[in-house]
């Protein structure tokens, strides 16, 4: 799934390595960019010539990560289905007049 920059927390890659637990070194996450973990690659966009991820990008690495780790499948939604959910979840909040 590619990054949303409209509707996720972007962050650069020093950045980003204060947010993973165990606060990794920035060449870790580096290598989690290009070479990846178990085959799994964390997501990245390019804006001016500067790689940015983002809070949610690195928790859909840590969740495909661990389930690659303890053998089992974590379903990828679509985009469709992301705006979806996000409509519903919109529409939930203001319902609530969140």
């Amino acid at each position: 799934m590619a990054i949303d920059f409209q509707n996720e927390t972007l962050c650069s890659i020093a950045e980003a390595a204060k947010l993973f637990p165990g606060r990794p070194h920035v060449a870790t996450i580096w290598r989690y960019v290009h070479t990846g973990v178990r085959g799994l690659r964390l997501e990245t966009i390019k804006v001016g010539g500067k790689r940015f991820t983002s809070h949610e990008a690195i928790e859909r690495f840590i969740e495909r990560v661990t389930a690659a780790a303890d053998g089992r499948e974590i379903p990828v939604r679509s985009a469709k289905q992301r705006a979806r959910d996000i409509a519903r979840a919109e529409a939930e909040l203001a319902a609530y007049g969140i």
